[in-house]
């Protein structure tokens, strides 16, 4: 624990930051299932076996999980404000990369990446309906020029994000014990693996797409918990 003292931090606005941004993961997180509930069918052959369970999921259920992380994505981002918070009077440096890898994450998360996402799954069905045999030719382009390089500039942005907060927390730049590194977006690969790993549920395979939400859960719900008792 360092030796600074913990007045010089706007405790109150850290917590409320944490909480809010528990209440947004949850929204992201609720999306996500929607989006993500249903099982692979094997008796669609023109697309990838991963894809087939969109085909069955509700137009009203895409939107609405559009509409979830469209609010409640930026929210999420603007929340890791409470990290930057804790990092910046011991690490100026890190605080930089951080708030970095936040307004990238804000710029390409919602809009750049989950929305596309969405539409992505709403022309799937729509195209697969006219004419299973299209599906390449008519999405590959579409996700190749409109999804894949605002999903790859977010990527890298989070992957900073991640990386710089679990440095801080571990070198001891925050007031938080070094362990409290494992409260980690990276957590999110973590819990991904484990569902894909639980074989083709409904249930398994929508919390595998809540990856995101889940580590945000994970690493705000975590924080939260510690607060009282380092701040």
């Amino acid at each position: 624990m360092s030796s600074l003292n913990t007045a010089q931090f706007d405790k109150a606005r850290i917590r409320h930051l944490l909480k809010l941004g528990i209440f947004a993961a949850c929204m992201v997180m609720l999306g996500d299932i929607l989006l993500g509930w249903g099982v692979n069918d094997p008796d669609v052959t023109e697309i990838p076996a991963v894809f087939t369970r969109y085909l069955s999921v509700s137009d009203a259920r895409i939107i609405a999980s559009a509409l979830l992380g469209l609010i409640g994505i930026p929210i999420e981002c603007l929340c890791w404000f409470a990290v930057y918070r804790m990092i910046r009077p011991y690490s100026e440096s890190d605080a930089h990369l951080f708030r970095g890898g936040i307004i990238g994450c804000l710029a390409f998360g919602g809009c750049g990446v989950h929305v596309p996402c969405c539409m992505a799954v709403y022309l799937l069905k729509r195209v697969y309906a006219a004419d299973p045999s299209s599906v390449y030719g008519e999405m590959l382009p579409w996700i190749g020029w409109f999804l894949v390089p605002a999903t790859v500039l977010f990527m890298i942005f989070f992957i900073l994000t991640a990386a710089v907060q679990f440095r801080a927390f571990a070198k001891g730049h925050t007031p938080y014990p070094k362990w409290c590194a494992v409260f980690s977006l990276f957590a999110g690969v973590v819990w991904m693996i484990i569902m894909r790993l639980c074989g083709d549920h409904a249930l398994t395979n929508a919390l595998a797409t809540g990856w995101i939400s889940a580590a945000n859960l994970w690493m705000m719900g975590g924080l939260l918990y510690m607060n009282r008792k380092v701040m």
